[in-house]
C-alpha cells in the first residue's frame, strides 16, 4: 500500500492549545501493544512468546510494552502476573496496560498487585484501566459476581477507587491492639509515584474531559467515538486538545498521552509475510476498520491500519493531526501472527519507521 491509499481530509484549522502540533516535534517514547494470544491446547507456549516479546523489545530499545487484557479468551487475563515475570528478565523496559477493564476487578485487591508488581519491576508500571459493565456479562455474570450481580456498580466510582488506594488514602479501620499482628489502614504494599502513572483508556469527549479533570494521564485507541466528524484524525486531535484544555494537577503528576494505532511496516517482510499483512488488512478494510461502524450504539469510528514502507507509514503519521499532538505511542500489534511476523514488524518499527519520527532507541 502507498501512501496515496489512505486519503485523509485538511486538518489545518484544528487549532492546539501547545506548540506540540510541530510535525517536526521528535517522538519521544515509542511502545508497542500485545493481547498475547495463545493455543487453548498449548498456553504455557503462547505465554513464554509474549515474554519473549517483550525481552526483544527491550533489546530494540523499546521505551514500553503493553499488555491487552482478555477475559474468557485465548489472550492474556492476567497481565500483572505476566508483567511480573517480564520484569525479572528485563531490567529498563516499561510495562503498562491498555487497558485493564474494572469492571471484573475489586479496585483494593488490583490496588496491591499493582504496588507489588510496580516495586519488583522498579517504578516501571504504567496500569492503564477503563470501566463499564464487563464485556459479554451475560454469558459469565453469575460465575463472577454470583450474588451481587445486579448491583454492581459498573461507574467510574471503581477508578476514584483505584486511585484512593494506590494513592496510599486510609481505607482500614483497625485500632491498635496490644499482643497482636500489626494492621495498616492503607494498601500495602505502597508504591509512591504509582499513582502518577496511571491511565485511563477514553474513547469519547465526555471520558477524556472527565480523565483530564481527574489528573490521570489519557490512553486513546484505534477505536473511539466520532462526535465531531466522520474521520477518525479529526475526532481524536479533538479529544487531545480537550484533555490538555482540561488538565487539572490533583494527582501531583505530569499530562501524558498516548496513541495507539495498528502499523504494519514490510521493510524486511518476506513476500510470504507481505501477502498475508495485505490480506489481513484488506480483510479488516471490508469489515469496517477505517470508518464509522455499522454496530454498536455510541457511533464509534476506527482508524485504517497502515501498511507498506517505514518510509510510507512515516508520511502517513505526520499528516496525522492528532499524531503530531503526542510525544509517545504504543503501536498495537495485529492480532493472530505468528512470533516471526512480530519480530519482523518490531524490528522495523524500532530500526526503520521510529527514527524517521524522530525517536532514538534507549540505550
Amino acid at each position: 500500500m502507498s501512501s496515496d491509499d489512505t486519503t485523509w481530509p485538511d486538518t489545518s484549522d484544528i487549532t492546539s492549545l501547545t506548540p506540540d502540533n510541530d510535525p517536526n516535534l521528535p517522538l519521544k517514547k515509542l511502545g508497542f501493544l500485545t493481547i498475547g494470544t495463545f493455543d487453548p491446547a498449548d498456553p504455557a507456549t503462547g505465554i513464554a512468546a509474549t515474554l519473549d516479546m517483550i525481552s526483544l523489545g527491550e533489546d530494540l530499545g523499546f521505551d514500553s510494552a503493553w499488555l491487552r487484557n482478555r477475559h474468557m479468551q485465548y489472550g492474556i487475563t492476567s497481565p500483572m502476573t505476566v508483567i511480573a515475570a517480564a520484569s525479572q528478565r528485563t531490567s529498563r523496559i516499561n510495562f503498562g496496560t491498555a487497558v485493564t477493564p474494572l469492571g471484573p476487578e475489586n479496585p483494593l485487591r488490583l490496588a496491591e498487585d499493582m504496588a507489588t508488581v510496580d516495586l519488583l519491576t522498579g517504578g516501571r508500571l504504567n496500569p492503564g484501566v477503563s470501566v463499564g459493565t464487563p464485556f459479554r456479562y451475560d454469558g459469565w455474570k453469575d460465575a463472577l459476581y454470583p450474588d451481587t450481580a445486579g448491583a454492581e456498580d459498573f461507574s467510574k466510582r471503581r477508578v476514584s477507587r483505584l486511585v484512593e488506594n494506590l494513592r496510599g488514602d486510609e481505607v482500614g479501620n483497625f485500632p491498635a491492639i496490644e499482643n497482636t499482628e500489626d494492621f495498616a489502614n492503607v494498601v500495602q504494599p505502597h508504591s509512591p509515584g504509582l499513582v502518577n502513572r496511571l491511565w485511563y483508556g477514553s474513547g469519547s469527549r465526555g471520558s477524556t474531559q472527565w480523565t483530564a479533570e481527574n489528573g490521570l494521564n489519557l490512553l486513546s485507541s484505534s477505536v473511539i467515538t466520532a462526535e465531531v466528524s466522520d474521520n477518525f484524525d479529526v475526532n481524536q486531535r479533538s479529544q487531545f486538545d480537550l484533555y490538555r484544555s482540561h488538565y487539572a494537577d490533583v494527582l501531583g503528576g505530569t499530562p501524558r498521552i498516548s496513541q495507539g494505532l495498528v502499523v504494519i511496516p514490510t521493510d524486511h517482510a518476506t513476500d510470504d509475510q507481505k501477502a498475508r499483512y495485505q490480506a489481513y488488512v484488506d480483510h479488516r478494510k471490508a469489515v469496517g476498520v477505517g470508518r464509522i461502524q455499522a454496530f454498536g450504539p455510541k457511533n464509534m469510528i476506527t482508524a485504517p491500519d497502515l501498511i507498506g514502507s517505514s518510509d510510507e507509514i512515516a508520511e502517513q503519521l505526520i499528516n496525522l493531526a492528532a499524531f503530531r499532538a503526542v510525544e509517545e505511542v504504543a503501536f498495537a500489534l495485529p492480532f493472530d501472527f505468528e512470533p516471526d511476523d512480530y519480530t519482523q514488524i518490531l524490528t522495523d518499527i524500532a530500526g526503520g519507521l521510529a527514527p524517521k519520527l524522530g525517536w532514538t532507541p534507549r540505550a
